[in-house]
């Protein structure tokens, strides 16, 4: 990353240099959720966004994309996900108010835990009055259906904008896995995409694994992507 915080240097997460605005393929009618993003990493839109959306349906790699390019900007950023609270402290959102953008990934993650409730609840405050810090921050369901405890906290949540994350199309998943086997120098053709589409879990988290472990597998045999070799690859 080209800018932390202090806070950046003591938590063990990093963001995957594959996960852009430039890797990313949006499904029909997210156009305005990426615009929305791009201008807060900026620092030009709204302080506030709540996205959601389903398990693997690249909420994640949204979120990477967006400290991605506040860094490209020379602006801080600070990613979090919440699924790993149980093995950190409320004490890590202290001061995020100074960093300029803010991801907070699988925020319903501590739903029901009063603790984190309440520590959020005070990191949604204290971003408010600041002039330069967004935060972005991402959960499978609603803020009003994801189970918080808080209602105050829900009320924060429901500040600034919200965003459903809109599922692709199997047309527009074909497309996206072409992309990113083009970005990694392969070529897959239509037919071998099809048949993944087919043969896999459909969700892009799944697909874009089973892609990196092709192309891995592409270069030890110096073999195209053809299905005879994927059915051997994948032992389909």
């Amino acid at each position: 990353m080209a800018s932390h915080s202090p806070l950046q240097l003591s938590l063990p997460v990093y963001l995957p240099d594959d996960e852009t605005f430039q890797s990313y393929y949006p499904a029909s009618g997210n156009d305005e959720l990426i615009q929305t993003l791009q201008g807060c990493a900026a620092g030009q839109r709204d302080k506030s966004v709540y996205l959601f959306g389903p398990q693997k349906s690249g909420r994640t790699h949204l979120m990477h994309a967006t400290c991605a390019r506040a860094n490209e900007l020379n602006r801080s950023s600070f990613y979090l996900p919440l699924a790993i609270h149980a093995s950190i402290s409320t004490e890590l959102l202290e001061g995020l108010e100074r960093v300029n953008l803010v991801c907070i990934d699988d925020i319903d993650a501590i739903a029901g835990h009063p603790l984190w409730e309440e520590a959020l609840f005070d990191l949604y405050n204290r971003i408010a009055e600041q002039t330069d810090c967004a935060l972005v921050v991402s959960a499978s369901a609603s803020a009003t259906e994801s189970g918080f405890g808080l209602p105050d906290l829900v009320s924060r949540m429901q500040w600034g904008v919200t965003y459903q994350l809109q599922p692709m199309a199997d047309e527009e998943k074909l497309a996206a896995l072409q992309r990113r086997a083009a970005m990694r120098g392969l070529q897959l053709p239509e037919d071998v995409g099809r048949f993944l589409l087919n043969r896999l879990a459909r969700d892009l988290r799944t697909l874009f694994d089973v892609l990196d472990r092709l192309d891995k597998a592409s270069l030890v045999h110096q073999r195209k992507l053809t299905i005879p070799f994927i059915k051997e690859m994948l032992r389909l």
